[in-house]
């Protein structure tokens, strides 16, 4: 508690980072003209162009991730695309993974440079796989509607939903990308915009569940929460507007190799 207080005193006397502000509104802008790039984006930014810690960055991020994509979830929940069954299963699996990796890491006191290789492994890996689930789209998309199956077991959306708890508790990437294309996998049948906004309904109270935990470890700095946050929300705007005259195809490839060398570096 005396280090929120701290955090929050230490936020009202220093003035806010322009810089973070513009890196902020930077992936704003991608994630609004193409959709895909925020935590995949943020987190690397953070720790290769800024040089900040990769458990300040991963955890920052992580709050961050579940604030902006509350307001998605509202208009998602409003348009009627949302699947709570799904997010329920999700749920089930990946709050209880994110919760104990947060309490593996205090009871070991993994830190330092252990915590943080752990971290940039796990980052690289899952950059890699964003990158080439957001490429091959289209491909997963026809593959999916070419076959016909019932819905998965209950079992397999926990297990999957534990998974991605784990991986997107260490690394603030997964929630999105990842989870949309599995789920895109396990559920053919169902429409595109169910999917996204079953995603997006997911990833609140995952990132939000794992950032309160990296919270609870020392890794949240709230000035720089709140410069992403202010130079995000009315970037996203904008690349929206934007975004529906331009052919997302093209930005989406480059946005994907260029996770897929940032991924290269963190593994390397």
């Amino acid at each position: 508690m005396n280090w929120i207080i701290f955090q929050l005193h230490f936020l009202t006397e220093h003035t806010l980072d322009f810089t973070y502000i513009l890196a902020g509104a930077t992936v704003g802008f991608i994630v609004g003209l193409t959709g895909v790039g925020g935590g995949s984006l943020m987190t690397p930014i953070l720790v290769l162009g800024f040089h900040i810690q990769p458990t300040i960055a991963v955890g920052t991020d992580l709050l961050y991730a579940a604030l902006t994509k509350t307001g998605g979830m509202w208009t998602h929940n409003r348009l009627n695309n949302i699947n709570w069954k799904i997010v329920k299963g999700l749920s089930i699996g990946s709050i209880p993974g994110s919760i104990s990796t947060i309490i593996l890491v205090k009871y070991f006191n993994i830190s330092g440079e252990d915590f943080e290789q752990i971290i940039s492994m796990t980052l690289g890996i899952m950059l890699i796989i964003t990158a080439l689930v957001i490429i091959f789209k289209k491909q997963i998309s026809r593959l999916t509607q070419s076959k016909s199956r019932g819905e998965p077991k209950q079992a397999t959306l926990i297990l999957l939903g534990l998974t991605l708890g784990i991986l997107v508790t260490i690394s603030s990437v997964g929630a999105g990308a990842v989870g949309g294309a599995l789920l895109l996998l396990l559920y053919p049948k169902l429409k595109a915009r169910t999917i996204i906004g079953t995603d997006i309904a997911h990833a609140v109270p995952l990132t939000a569940v794992a950032g309160l935990g990296h919270l609870q470890l020392g890794h949240i700095d709230f000035q720089l929460l709140l410069s992403l946050i202010i130079g995000s929300l009315p970037a996203i705007y904008f690349g929206a507007i934007i975004g529906e005259k331009i052919h997302e195809d093209v930005l989406k490839t480059l946005v994907a190799l260029i996770l897929l060398v940032i991924g290269l570096k963190f593994i390397l």
